[in-house]
């Protein structure tokens, strides 16, 4: 009896063993296709968050350059406006010394049409001249000319057969500019048309048009016929 007990107490043990090993395989099996498909959704969904990351990028980076853009432009608008002051400033600046020197060369010129520019004398005045012309100082005015209210002051007036328009006769004092910038304007005398007469040029120009060198026969209607 002790044999039999002992035997039937050894064959229960052989039954979970065996139990054990089943559920084992269930279980490995039941894990594989787990463990296959696990990792790939992880992956779809990793993707998607790294297509929306980089284009939020993108937007930023798009930012950051059109800001970029803006203060570069602004930067050349402000190195534009600071070259135009500055230029502007300088012009005032050298317009305001010459237009103080404009008597001294009024002084020459007539030291000069009066044939006085002569000897140390002529020398400074020609030196003065050679200066004031590099700073930019240009004369203008002459004789013939038609006037142009916005560079000439007409200080004498007068009538003249021998003008068609308002003309300057003659120059009291020339004028003086920089670039476009008039310093002063040309003090001329003008002269005017004479009211009621006719200008030699018209005269001359309706002989040279009359078929014999006539100028009445324009006015006549020609050639009587017979």
């Amino acid at each position: 009896m002790t044999e039999e007990s002992q035997g039937f107490a050894q064959e229960p043990s052989d039954v979970p063993a065996d139990a054990e090993a089943a559920a084992a395989d269930d279980a490995a099996q039941a894990a594989g296709p787990a463990d296959q498909a696990g990792p790939a959704a992880p992956a779809e969904g990793s993707g998607g968050g790294r297509d929306k990351e980089l284009e939020t990028v993108r937007g930023q980076l798009a930012e950051r350059t059109a800001d970029l853009q803006r203060l570069q432009a602004e930067y050349q608008n402000y190195r534009r406006r600071v070259e135009r002051d500055r230029v502007s400033v300088r012009e005032v600046a050298v317009a305001n010394l010459l237009g103080e020197l404009l008597p001294v060369l009024d002084d020459i010129g007539r030291a000069r049409d009066h044939g006085e520019l002569v000897g140390g004398f002529k020398s400074v005045g020609e030196s003065l001249e050679t200066v004031v012309a590099k700073l930019g100082l240009q004369q203008f005015g002459k004789e013939g000319e038609p006037f142009d209210p916005l560079v000439h002051e007409a200080l004498m007036h007068s009538y003249s057969p021998d003008v068609t328009e308002t003309t300057c006769v003659q120059i009291l004092q020339p004028g003086y500019r920089i670039g476009e910038r008039t310093i002063r304007p040309a003090r001329v005398a003008v002269a005017e048309p004479q009211p009621g007469s006719q200008p030699k040029e018209s005269a001359k120009e309706a002989a040279e048009k009359s078929p014999d060198g006539k100028p009445g026969d324009e006015e006549n209607g020609g050639p009587e016929q017979g």
